[in-house]
């Protein structure tokens, strides 16, 4: 196996069967792999926007009062420890949150196993050294970014 790129219509990806040889071939393999890029960009942009909106969700701390309350009297007070101050302003969430967040965790940590997996897929691609294929890599991950960036930015 050589250890340089080259240009050649003739490797193997990631399994036995997955042998090719030919433009035709390589033409199907190059979009197969741009596909799985530009799902694995999505994938961990997704993962961020599920994370940050699971976080809105949550309810703010039982210490704290609400924002729309603060004032600049409110602070002057907040500063001073006071046995008030340490009093919950409302009663602690319901149990069933509990169940919601071990949810959205199990959904999360199988979406990260999901990504690693495919980002070490994709990197042994990229291992055969065919010029071809990393390009299709490259590509898939500049249009999986730009399809995906508005996710990032919106709140």
């Amino acid at each position: 196996m050589s250890m340089t790129f080259g240009w050649s219509y003739s490797v193997t990806l990631l399994f036995d069967f997955w042998d090719v040889h030919g433009p035709a071939g390589m033409v199907l393999s190059v979009f197969v792999v741009l596909l799985l890029t530009v799902f694995y960009e999505v994938l961990k942009v997704w993962r961020l926007w599920l994370s940050r909106s699971s976080k809105l969700a949550q309810p703010q701390s039982a210490y704290a009062p609400p924002q729309s309350y603060r004032s600049d009297s409110t602070a002057a007070l907040e500063s001073s420890p006071s046995e008030s101050s340490l009093t919950p302003m409302e009663p602690p969430p319901p149990a069933a949150n509990t169940t919601h967040r071990w949810l959205l965790h199990a959904i999360q940590t199988a979406l990260h196993m999901l990504q690693v997996s495919l980002g070490y897929m994709l990197m042994l691609c990229v291992m055969s050294y065919n010029t071809w294929i990393f390009l299709g890599v490259m590509v898939g991950s500049v249009i999986g970014y730009f399809i995906s960036f508005p996710l990032v930015v919106h709140k």
